[in-house]
């Protein structure tokens, strides 16, 4: 008859299918909890906008991601949240509205340009994303640039951004290719480095109010 070592670890999974599975949930659950930090943070002025924007849409990009993969475990993130004891009301709020506080309220700007500062904002994020994931293909990369390019010259300041003509370089570049031709190592690095100055520079325009469409 086996016995039960009571120093013996616990394992919450058999195989590695389960494994991956936990591992997956344990994610969803930190970016969550995080998400809820975030928004307790905005709501206390203990970050600024600019800070908060572009935070919590990564969060809520990285949320629909790991939703889509752990579907068959988690059939609403209410039930999810119910059966771990979450009690994380303002993630769960924000989740549920979809986009950032900043774009939920946004008054000052106009809802139609909040809009807009959350859609560049994902795109910005998504792009990047590929490049890290190692997308190579034109025909991968060259529509989300299109996308990126297309809504950052939405804003009437973009044209004296410097990261806006290293976009459009890069989207002359893409459109030169075949389709299933590939940048090199050393394009995907120096095309990352050219996107992240423009982020940042995107988003440093936003907080001096520079963007008015």
């Amino acid at each position: 008859m086996a016995t039960l070592s009571l120093d013996e670890e616990v394992r919450l999974f058999t195989n590695n299918a389960e494994r991956e599975k936990y591992n997956l949930l344990g994610t969803l659950y930190g970016i969550i909890v995080a998400l809820d930090y975030l928004e307790r943070a905005y709501v206390r002025d203990a970050i600024t906008a600019a800070q908060y924007s572009p935070a919590c849409t990564r969060l809520l990009s990285q949320y629909m991601t790991m939703l889509k993969l752990v579907k068959d475990s988690v059939p609403s993130i209410e039930q999810f949240m119910t059966r771990y004891r979450m009690d994380n009301p303002a993630a769960l709020h924000r989740i549920r509205v979809g986009v950032p506080a900043t774009v939920e309220h946004s008054s000052e700007a106009g809802p139609e340009t909040g809009k807009w500062i959350a859609e560049t904002t994902q795109n910005f994020i998504t792009f990047m994303d590929a490049l890290k994931l190692r997308l190579r293909a034109k025909d991968q990369l060259h529509p989300i640039m299109q996308e990126l390019v297309t809504g950052y010259a939405r804003f009437k300041g973009s044209k004296d951004w410097e990261g806006r003509s290293k976009m459009v370089s890069w989207l002359i570049t893409l459109n030169s290719m075949k389709a299933s031709e590939e940048i090199t190592e050393e394009q995907s690095r120096q095309l990352l480095f050219d996107v992240d100055h423009a982020y940042a520079e995107f988003f440093r325009s936003l907080s001096s109010g520079k963007e008015r469409s």
